[in-house]
């Protein structure tokens, strides 16, 4: 018993759950057209059934009409029964086109939902710690495939499902003709040999290939990705210089195979089991019907008109157990892609949010007038056996240039996201003015900072727009946005493109245009830039000048010196000699503090900081070209501006 009831549970978890919470969704379509496409099907699935009886009294008429000739009452019967088999015949073709319409119409709005739904879940979170799980970024990949993918979205399911009507409606009316004409034994069996082919046909072979689908996505992204890897125009160069093409070709075959292999031994199996021995039964089911059927026709216990009629409500009976294109895949695939976002949704809320401020209408603006803190600060990333921070005791003053540094893995850009609240420390505060950051409300502590990480965002959109986010609330002025961009030096460059600060920085638009990696940069650093303009009181620049050669890193970090006079600025780098002009500089080590002071003292000290500025200043004393960057900004169409 216990047994049956997991079973019962899983089926109703994987066939009935599903196809509920797809109903539910139907009034996103909007009502009059969930009601006006169910009318529809519902007339598809009684329409074929008029037919048959139009039909089968139109056969049963023939003889009296042959023998009582023309203009005979016989004859107007006859002609009577053919005008109405004509009219439904040509009803049935006038709606088909029109349940197709009606259903791509749903679908689309079901889907806009759904689409709309992923992104809300994508971005509820006010942190990145869902977003940088390894299992919930691929739970979010497999939700957004299945939901792209134009055959089996939840869109396509809501309108298969509705599909269903017609089917399932003209099925039941045939059996009901069977069992009129007939037995109503006959019409139970022909109902069960229909669904049995059904399922042999589309039950747990559709179940399969979903399962397989889903199991085997991880296959698929690599056979994708090394397609991708092929085609892409920007992994073209070194594929050529070192010969890949050919490798990456036979991964790429490999990895299909790979994908498809178990997919064509599953399907071998159960076609052999589901589809011919429930086909069998089928068919033997219903050539006992028929032969019953004509038997009783022979005794004279049946008419013509009877005889046709059960003969075509038999046949049509069994073709409906036949696979249905207009929904199985799409109901079957479409209630995958919403497993999919359900579970993608619930790894997100696994993750606390932090908890709301104590008075949501508490403001930020200003802060920090005195100094920001770390105070006794702990953090561990999900996952990880090593803490970041253990203990971490820092302290940023206000209107002053604070230079982090540190070998990789210190936890440089971990203090930012703890300082941005993309995340949340597991032990002690961050510390503004006294007060812990989580009294504030996250989006009001967020406007008082401008940071922009090393990865940073290179929006495919106007100049304008790329500088402006760097303040989302606040009109983008274009007085403001040619100063941050004068700021950064990149006024000659960014005139110069084919419209201006209106240009989109992509060459695949009309008149787009594309920066080199040092302008991006620069770019970036005006939003940050612009923000300050708006108010926001700490600049936080995560290795600026990753994408610099040493000589134009020296230039910038002169620029920069001048351009963030004042502000309170904390600088990310991992690069000793490009933080001497800052205020202070802070090492870490292993998440803790180990050295602050200023650049001179801290060489005068001679510890860690003084040891690793001298090996990275050795190595440019042995080759003053080891950093210059790559000719990536010397490409066709790129002005290099340093």
């Amino acid at each position: 018993m216990a047994e049956m009831g997991g079973r019962l549970r899983a089926y109703r978890a994987a066939a009935i759950t599903p196809r509920l919470f797809i109903l539910q969704q139907l009034p996103h379509a909007g009502w009059p057209l969930v009601w006006l496409l169910s009318l529809v099907n519902v007339a598809l699935g009684l329409l074929p059934v008029i037919f048959v009886v139009a039909t089968s009294v139109l056969i049963g008429r023939v003889p009296a009409a042959a023998a009582a000739g023309t203009g005979s009452a016989e004859w107007g019967a006859l002609v009577s029964a053919f005008v109405v088999a004509s009219a439904v015949f040509l009803a049935q073709q006038m709606l088909t086109p029109l349940q197709a319409t009606l259903g791509e119409l749903m679908q689309h709005r079901v889907n806009g939902y759904f689409h709309h739904r992923l992104m809300s879940v994508a971005m509820r979170s006010t942190g990145m710690a869902p977003l940088e799980d390894d299992t919930t970024q691929a739970a979010m990949q497999q939700a957004s495939e299945m939901l792209q993918t134009a055959f089996r979205t939840p869109g396509h399911a809501a309108s298969g499902m509705l599909a269903y009507i017609a089917r399932y409606g003209r099925l039941l009316g045939l059996a009901v003709l069977v069992g009129v004409v007939g037995s109503w034994w006959w019409a139970l069996l022909v109902l069960v040999a229909t669904m049995a082919f059904r399922y042999g046909q589309r039950g747990a072979t559709m179940r399969m290939w979903v399962r397989m689908w889903t199991a085997l996505s991880a296959y698929r992204r690599e056979r994708d990705y090394f397609r991708d890897l092929g085609l892409a125009g920007a992994t073209g160069k070194e594929m050529r210089v070192f010969g890949l093409t050919g490798w990456v070709g036979e991964r790429y075959r490999d990895s299909a195979v790979e994908a498809l292999t178990p997919v064509w031994a599953q399907r071998r199996r159960y076609m052999l089991y589901h589809f011919l021995w429930y086909t069998a039964f089928a068919l033997l089911a219903d050539g006992l019907v028929l032969a019953l059927m004509v038997r009783t026709a022979a005794t004279g216990q049946l008419g013509l008109t009877g005889l046709a009629m059960g003969l075509q409500a038999t046949i049509g009976a069994i073709l409906l157990g036949e696979y249905y294109p207009e929904a199985d895949a799409n109901t079957q695939f479409g209630m995958g892609a919403v497993s999919a976002l359900e579970d993608f949704d619930r790894r997100v809320a696994a993750y606390p949010e932090p908890a709301p401020a104590a008075d949501p209408t508490v403001s930020a603006a200003g802060l920090p007038a005195h100094t920001i803190r770390f105070a006794d600060v702990s953090f561990t990333y999900k996952g990880a056996t090593r803490p970041v921070f253990d203990g971490l005791d820092l302290t940023l003053r206000a209107g002053e240039r604070t230079a982090v540094v540190g070998l990789n893995g210190a936890g440089k850009s971990t203090l930012v996201k703890l300082l941005a609240r993309l995340h949340e420390p597991d032990g002690g505060a961050v510390l503004v003015d006294g007060r812990d950051v989580r009294e504030f409300p996250v989006d009001a502590w967020r406007r008082q900072l401008a940071v922009i990480f090393q990865d940073f965002n290179r929006y495919e959109l106007s100049v304008t727009d790329n500088i402006a986010f760097g303040a989302i609330e606040r009109t983008a002025e274009p007085a403001a946005v040619r100063s941050a961009a004068g700021k950064m030096s990149l006024l000659p460059a960014l005139d110069a493109l084919p419209r201006g600060f209106d240009t989109p920085l992509s060459r695949q638009y009309t008149d787009g245009a594309d920066l080199s990696g040092g302008q991006w940069q620069r770019l970036a650093i005006a939003r940050a830039l612009y923000a300050v303009d708006a108010g926001a009181r700490v600049l936080v620049l995560d290795e600026p000048t990753a994408a610099l050669d040493i000589r134009a890193e020296a230039a910038f970090f002169d620029e920069l010196a001048e351009v963030t006079r004042g502000a309170t600025t904390l600088l990310i780098s991992h690069r000793f000699s490009s933080v001497r002009r800052a205020d202070r500089i802070v090492v870490l080590d292993r998440g803790r503090v180990i050295e602050d002071g200023t650049h001179e003292s801290l060489l005068a000290d001679g510890g860690r900081y003084a040891e690793l500025f001298r090996l990275q200043a050795e190595r440019f004393e042995a080759d003053p070209y080891a950093d210059l960057a790559d000719d990536a900004h010397d490409e066709p169409g790129r002005e290099r501006i340093w």
